[in-house]
């Protein structure tokens, strides 16, 4: 009986071996069915259209949402509502007659933890409104589009009122208004190949961009501090346009050149006048036409974006930038010692977005890296160099594959004859004044994406001698603003 018994129970423990065995072996089937399932829905993301700033994708980690405007943000959590995500059928029937909109809300609150000018909390948000029309759905004009953006912000920003820094807190910080941004008309022409876009654009968009850096929050990793310090106005770029003509060609998938003309003051009338440009054009409805031109161009290649490719795939992309009439010398005649204007400004930049490892089983998760540079002239500009870059992993953690990590780093050098004008004024002065030299940020962080439409991204940043090390001038002793560490919580929500 007893051997019987033992019989019996060697029977069932066996049994219960192989079912684990069988589960341990389903489990793994039962994930990779749900991977395969979700990547067919989602289709494979290098090569796509759906790399930011109007190139193929060739960074796996560029996130699901940014606030910065070259971003490609197509998810929407009108499913999640059922019948009530379009109410009467509107959304629908405008599709049918070629007309799309996308509706952006962005809430975010900033807390500088420590150093700055002073520790605080600001709140800021945004809601964005793209409207696409399809004017060849809607009236039959063959490879012709419009489109239009506009804002409603409300709130303050850190920057400003807490760490007195170059490189923005938030790539959305801006004064509080409603503003239109964008609206221009696109002509498509050679099956494509030639694009022609005429009216109110901004250069951010298109720009300078990096797939990569999109995931990150300071406004620097989208339109560079060097771009925003040394351009009138701070350039064509959020929240401000300006009147543009853009041409674009693209003779293979991988090349495409890009060039612009663009009036150089997007706030209108006297950029001397020591008015913010956002308040001398508060609705961006002031259109100036009469400025001297700014002019960019750049060149970008994407290689590797092919199936079968033998290396992982990236963007290399250069350009330049100029701006015409007279600007202001930083450095005065050597012979009078008074103040001299000189022949235009200029800058050239750099950058690379390059994957460097995508998971085996997931070709839409994996790391990227960016890089990131530009100069110009230092004897009439704050800023004569520029660095920045990074890295971002789509899907590192299990069962999150649309979450983004990243940290990044940028530094922003003061020129020379800026550091003249201290030294200067500091001999001027009774009381310290001390010598700008350069501002690093770091940030790290993280994109939860909750749903369809829906995703929150807490941020920490280090700003190492905000403004190049000015003066606090809340501090009697007139001493550095000290280092700042700065706290960030955004939530993005896209219907």
């Amino acid at each position: 009986m007893r051997s019987a018994t033992c019989a019996i129970v060697r029977t069932a423990a066996a049994s219960v071996l192989i079912a684990q065995a069988s589960l341990a072996t389903a489990q793994p089937d039962a994930d990779a069915l749900t991977t395969a399932a979700r990547i067919a829905a989602e289709g494979i993301a290098i090569g796509s259209d759906a790399g930011a700033g109007g190139d193929p994708q060739t960074s796996v980690a560029q996130p699901v949402f940014s606030a910065g405007r070259a971003a490609e943000v197509t998810t929407s959590f009108q499913p999640l509502l059922g019948p009530a995500g379009d109410p009467g059928g509107y959304r629908a029937y405008l599709e049918s007659r070629g007309i799309t909109f996308g509706l952006i809300s962005v809430a975010e609150s900033y807390t500088n933890l420590r150093g700055g000018l002073r520790r605080g909390s600001t709140g800021l948000t945004l809601l964005d409104l793209d409207v696409d029309v399809d004017l060849d759905t809607l009236a039959g004009w063959t490879g012709a589009t419009a489109h239009a953006t506009f804002y409603q912000i409300q709130g303050s920003g850190a920057s400003r009122s807490r760490v007195g820094n170059l490189m923005t807190v938030s790539e959305i910080e801006a004064l509080p208004a409603s503003r239109l941004s964008e609206l221009w008309f696109e002509q498509s022409l050679f099956d494509g190949r030639l694009m022609l876009r005429l009216g109110e654009l901004s250069a951010d968009t298109e720009y300078m961009v990096s797939q990569t850096s999109i995931l990150f929050t300071n406004g620097t990793f989208g339109w560079p501090a060097i771009f925003a310090a040394n351009m009138t106005d701070g350039g064509p770029a959020y929240p401000l346009s300006a009147p543009s003509v853009r041409l674009k060609y693209v003779p293979s998938r991988e090349l495409s050149f890009q060039a612009s003309l663009i009036d150089g003051t997007p706030g209108g009338g006297r950029p001397d006048s020591g008015i913010d440009p956002q308040r001398r054009n508060p609705n961006g409805t002031r259109f100036p036409l009469s400025d001297p031109p700014l002019a960019i161009a750049e060149v970008s290649y994407a290689y590797n974006t092919r199936p079968g490719a033998p290396g992982q795939p990236g963007t290399v992309t250069l350009g330049g930038w100029h701006r015409f009439g007279r600007v202001d010398a930083l450095t005065p005649d050597p012979v009078s010692g008074l103040g001299r204007r000189v022949s235009g400004d200029s800058g050239v930049y750099g950058l690379i977005d390059q994957t460097i490892y995508r998971e085996p089983d997931d070709p839409n998760d994996g790391a990227s890296v960016f890089l990131r540079a530009s100069a110009s002239p230092g004897d009439r500009n704050l800023v004569d160099f520029y660095l920045d870059g990074g890295i971002a992993y789509r899907g590192l953690l299990p069962g999150r594959s649309d979450d983004t990590l990243g940290f990044a780093a940028g530094f922003t050098h003061i020129s020379a004859a800026a550091r003249r004008l201290d030294t200067i004024a500091a001999a001027q002065s009774s009381s310290p004044y001390p010598r700008r030299s350069a501002e690093t940020v770091l940030e790290a962080t993280y994109q939860v994406v909750l749903g369809p439409g829906v995703a929150v991204q807490p941020t920490l940043q280090y700003v190492i001698h905000p403004g190049g090390g000015i003066a606090n001038s809340r501090a009697p002793e007139g001493t550095r603003v000290r280092d700042a560490t700065v706290f960030g919580l955004r939530a993005i929500a896209r219907y």
